[in-house]
Order: C-alpha cells, then structure tokens, then sequence
C-alpha cells in the first residue's frame, strides 16, 4: 500500500485532512431520518411506511431511475424553516469530515413547480450557510437549472432569481444529461454571465464527449461537473488540462448510477495522470451512500492513491474553487501542515 501502513492509517489521514466540496446537492442530502420528520411536519404523506422502506428504495441502476426517488423526496421540503434545517444537518456532516469550504447547488425548480416561493427555498438555505460561516465553513450557492425542462422555464427562473442574486454566486446545469445537451441553455447561460454569475455544468457522466465541448465552448464553464467521459476525447483532455479547468468528480455516485462498475476502474487516478484537476465530492450522499470523507476514502483504497495523490486532491478542491486566491492560502498551507506532520 503506496505511502501507508494499512487502510487505517489512509483513511486517518483523509479525515484529518482540510478540504473544499464543490459538488453537493443540498436536496440530495435529505436523509430518509429527516424526510420522515419534516413529513410529519408539514402533514405530507409518504409513498413509503418507514426509513427502511425508503433506504430500499434508493437502490437503482442509472440517473434517471434515482431521479424518480429524488423529485419525490422533494415533496417534503416547504417552508423555509425546512430548507434551512436541510442545509444545517449538512453542514454539520461536512464539518465532521473537515470541510471547510462548501459550494452548493440547489433546484428552485423542482420547488416553485410545487408552488414552494423561490424565496423560501434561498432564504432557508442562505441562512444556514450564514451560520456556517460564523463556525468557520466558507460557502457559495450555486443555482442549477433542470436540463429535462425548457430553456424558457429556466430564463423564467433565472429572473425570479434576480432580486436575490446578491445570495447566489453561479449557475449549473444538472438532472438527465443524455438528450439535453449544454446548447440547448445558450442564451440563458450567457444571460447569466452578463449578470457576473459563475458557469458551471454537469456534462460527460452519461452524455457523451461532445456535451464537455459543449459546455466548454457554448456554455463557457469556468468548472466542469462529473467530466468522466472526456477521457474518450484525447484533444479533449488536452483542452480541459491547458485551460487548467476543475472536473468535480464523484465516485461513489458513479458506482451507484453504474457509470463505472468497479471503484478499481474508475478513472480519477487517470484524470490525474493526464493533467486534470479532479476533485472528489459527494454529489447526493443520502443517495450514494456516503459525504466526502467516505468518497475519499472508498475510491482511495480502490485505485490505491499515493499520499502525494490524496493531497492533490484537496489542494484541487480549493485552488478549483471560487474562493479569491487569498482566502485559498491559508486552507492550502493547513493541507501542507497536515501532510507534512
């Protein structure tokens, strides 16, 4: 085992390790636990009779199948209080596992379609990143909009967003890939430029390489989501490695949606080897089966990851995220400390 003792000693270092997450799902972080009570809350009732129930029903074998059980889960969330509580309790599992920096997508869609006002789902959210804060995780918010639904709808959103753009710092483009293409959004992801937003993309977890070029050269992403399958695309990879763009990969996402089926084949130590900025993020951890640490550590012992590897990793995670180049540093010299004690 390349630079550690045993499984022990690797997965003593990644916990202790400081780090960024720049993929997460605020909605995929509902554990069945806090369905069942914000359900009982709010007088909403569940197709399921228990959490157990629920975990059973959160086995699937592609995106669109766990996105059936995603959009149902939603139906829980509808106050701001609801948001706010959802944020906190992922906060507090970040923080376990020592995060310090969080950039979060969320959905308004897949609420205002509820008749849930956009400004319950942002407020909520923002005052439990406020709070986060206070105690020392750094956060941007990211609203994505949902590729299975118009561009109209999402221009719709995009001004209802306005009034509150002082709490959101970039836009995303998540939900089916295969089918939606990046050009599809054109005109309201250059909308959204114009309005200062950051762009990022989900694109090349199922969709095929030409979603990355799209969302590279349509879209202008300054970050890509997943970015899986351009390793299929060698000018590709020089591309994304040249421009020293961030891929935000997510392992046991991948394993879950068999976009890979095997964690010893999955392709973050290649991305590494050719130049890529990975990172490692936990995507919808109450549907993956585990948060950033668990990542980590699962994809880690799978590839074997060198101490050196793991450290570029977390460094990624920060000089990928949109944090100033100085509030970057001192989180870069804790991961040298770290590394170095």
């Amino acid at each position: 085992m390349t630079g550690f003792a045993s499984p022990e000693a690797r997965a003593a270092f990644i916990a202790g390790l400081p780090k960024a997450e720049l993929h997460l799902h605020i909605e995929g972080s509902l554990e069945p636990e806090m369905m069942f009570a914000l359900a009982r809350r709010n007088g909403v009732k569940l197709a399921f009779d228990s959490v157990e129930a629920i975990r059973a029903a959160y086995e699937f074998s592609n995106l669109q199948d766990f996105l059936d059980i995603y959009y149902q889960g939603m139906a829980v969330l509808l106050t701001d209080q609801d948001f706010h509580d959802l944020t906190a309790a992922y906060l507090d599992r970040a923080a376990a596992d020592g995060v310090r920096h969080v950039e979060i997508f969320f959905d308004p869609q897949g609420h205002t379609a509820r008749g849930v006002p956009f400004a319950h789902v942002v407020s909520g959210i923002a005052r439990a990143l406020a709070a986060g804060e206070a105690r020392g995780i750094s956060s941007r918010l990211i609203m994505c909009f949902l590729r299975h639904l118009s561009e109209a709808d999402a221009q719709a959103t995009l001004d209802e967003a306005r009034p509150w753009l002082q709490l959101i710092h970039g836009v995303g483009l998540d939900s089916s890939e295969v089918g939606h293409p990046p050009e599809k959004f054109a005109r309201v992801f250059a909308r959204a430029r114009d309005l200062g937003l950051k762009i990022v993309a989900h694109a090349g977890e199922e969709g095929p390489p030409a979603y990355v070029w799209q969302a590279l050269d349509v879209l202008g992403v300054d970050r890509i989501d997943h970015g899986n399958r351009a390793l299929e695309d060698a000018a590709l990879v020089e591309r994304i490695a040249g421009d020293e763009l961030t891929l935000t990969v997510c392992p046991l996402s991948n394993l879950k949606l068999c976009v890979v089926d095997d964690l010893a084949r999955h392709p973050l130590r290649r991305m590494l080897q050719a130049g890529l900025k990975a990172t490692v993020n936990s995507d919808d951890p109450a549907y993956f089966g585990g948060y950033v640490n668990a990542n980590f550590i699962a994809v880690a012992n799978a590839l074997d990851l060198t101490r050196n590897e793991i450290v570029t990793l977390a460094r990624n995670s920060f000089t990928g995220s949109f944090l100033p180049p100085e509030a970057q540093a001192p989180h870069l010299a804790a991961i040298d400390a770290w590394a170095a004690a």
